[in-house]
């Protein structure tokens, strides 16, 4: 546990520092939340019946920034070579990493989510909702592009690739994200079942993704 602390705070300083991380994920999504008014006018019916689909669709291209840093910068240094070959299991090591890329690109999203959806005209009473359906299915962003980091580590350009890798095994989880958070703010469909099938597609993730990353990573870099 001490070993997984490390790493977990090791790569959330190392996200705060160069940049890459909450700062830089904040910033993108409001830029693509600040820019859609201009985009489709003042209508404000509008901007409320696809905010939720322009904040899923903002919260999925910014967790895509820092993913190609995953572990290029272990790669580069070296380091990575020595967490394949430690005692702690390299899928325990993975999950760390995911999980200090989640807090420093997906919680902070999670949390600006309220006052960027009244920029864009969503009701007050299904804020919370949308908000717990982005703190719900972002974590899946992370892990599904966990394996997409694995896959690119070793390759040059593997920014271009990972994204062409990354972006169709996600649809899933911003279909059943958009359908749950319509579903808090219309209401004319139910909202547990769309965020139930959510929340299982992070906890599959969650399982699977550091697995499959590690067996990239070992056939990748043997």
């Amino acid at each position: 546990m001490n070993a997984l602390a490390a790493i977990l705070v090791r790569d959330i300083r190392l996200a705060v520092r160069v940049g890459g991380g909450a700062f830089m994920g904040a910033l993108f999504f409001l830029i693509v939340i600040t820019m859609t008014p201009f985009a489709v006018g003042p209508d404000l019916a509008l901007l409320a019946r696809i905010g939720p689909a322009i904040l899923w669709l903002g919260a999925l291209l910014a967790s895509l920034l820092a993913l190609d840093r995953l572990f290029a910068t272990d790669h580069d240094d070296g380091s990575l070579d020595l967490l394949m070959m430690g005692e702690m299991p390299l899928e325990l090591t993975v999950a760390a990493k995911a999980l200090a890329h989640w807090l420093t690109t997906g919680l902070p999203l999670v949390v600006v989510a309220p006052l960027l959806g009244l920029m864009l005209n969503v009701d007050l009473h299904a804020l919370g909702w949308l908000t717990l359906t982005l703190a719900a299915g972002t974590p899946a962003l992370t892990f599904i592009g966990l394996i997409g980091a694995a896959l690119s580590v070793a390759l040059r350009r593997g920014g271009l690739l990972l994204a062409v890798l990354v972006l169709p095994l996600t649809v899933p989880v911003l279909i059943f994200g958009v359908a749950a958070a319509n579903a808090a703010i219309t209401g004319l469909t139910p909202f547990g079942p769309p965020f139930t099938i959510l929340c299982a597609l992070s906890l599959a993730s969650l399982v699977l993704g550091p697995i499959a990353a590690t067996a990239a990573l070992r056939h990748g870099l043997e």
